[in-house]
């Protein structure tokens, strides 16, 4: 069977933690792991381009055996060669490609293409990832709201209608059980862009408060969350979308969410400075639960 040419179709957007499928190309790598590509899975992976969320925990039943899903990546190919994360040679959407989930097993894994095989995630593990990236969204926007006063200049605004200082400074997000740590670097093109650094380090304190205040009031909201898309393939456009009282707020993400605040029981942030080659780097740490 040769490679697919469609993207994979994908439920964990969903919530989806199990389902039937195909298999439908598996080859060795030269890592000694098996390269395998379902027709559909609820099995979130890596992407390359934002890997913020980690792939989630799986396993693969077929023929009565239970493979361990090893990791699981986003792959492409033109139907002749599978490139792997960072090594795929186009951007998302080049006509002629197809973007796929590539699930990795041990070399020794017996899995044939055609076989009809269950797709198994770990729910608990999901679950408390689901929980980070949420609470991850929800102290971003907290974030901008606390820093609103801090430009001189317009500039785009989040989905609450302020500053978007997260989207405009962050330089990495990771999604971790049940928390996340996003970094950011306040450096010139921040401050060119209109942002103030002035007297930000001395003034932290009150805003790490600010943003706990407004993370245990929308928390206590218990607003719905979910997730649109635009089908259901792996490359369809996805967004998290919270419903709070008065204002529903939308933002691209590719990410696994739970269903409404009251899964996430409580959010709060630290924050803190530190000085990385002449410029000021803020670090987030949110914990959720």
């Amino acid at each position: 069977m040769t490679l697919p040419l469609e993207d994979t179709l994908v439920g964990y957007p969903s919530g989806e933690t199990v389902n039937s499928t195909t298999v439908l190309h598996s080859e060795p790598l030269p890592d000694g792991r098996l390269a395998v590509i379902l027709e559909r899975t609820c099995v979130h992976p890596v992407d390359a381009g934002w890997p913020d969320q980690g792939a989630d925990r799986a396993l693969i039943r077929v023929a009565g055996a239970e493979l361990p899903v090893l990791d699981c990546v986003v792959g492409a190919t033109d139907g002749g060669t599978l490139h792997l994360g960072r090594d795929i040679p186009v951007g998302k959407g080049t006509e002629g490609w197809a973007f796929v989930v590539v699930h990795l097993l041990a070399g020794d894994a017996v899995i044939a293409e055609g076989e009809t095989a269950e797709v198994v995630v770990d729910a608990g593990y999901r679950g408390r990832l689901s929980a980070g990236h949420t609470g991850c969204h929800l102290a971003s926007l907290a974030l901008n709201r606390a820093l609103a006063d801090r430009w001189k200049k317009e500039t785009r605004a989040d989905g609450l209608g302020n500053p978007d200082f997260d989207g405009l400074a962050i330089d990495v997000s990771l999604i971790g059980e049940n928390g996340s740590t996003d970094t950011y670097r306040l450096g010139k093109s921040l401050r060119r862009k209109g942002f103030v650094t002035e007297g930000f380090v001395d003034g932290l304190a009150e805003v790490q408060a600010q943003v706990n205040a407004s993370l245990a009031g929308w928390v206590a909201t218990g607003a719905g969350v979910r997730i649109d898309r635009d089908g259901d393939r792996l490359n369809d456009r996805r967004y998290w979308v919270l419903e709070l009282p008065g204002h529903t707020v939308r933002i691209p993400c590719g990410g696994t969410h739970p269903s409404s605040l009251a899964d996430v029981g409580s959010a709060r942030v630290e924050l803190s400075t530190a000085d990385v080659d002449g410029a000021t780097v803020l670090t987030m740490a949110t914990f959720v639960g």
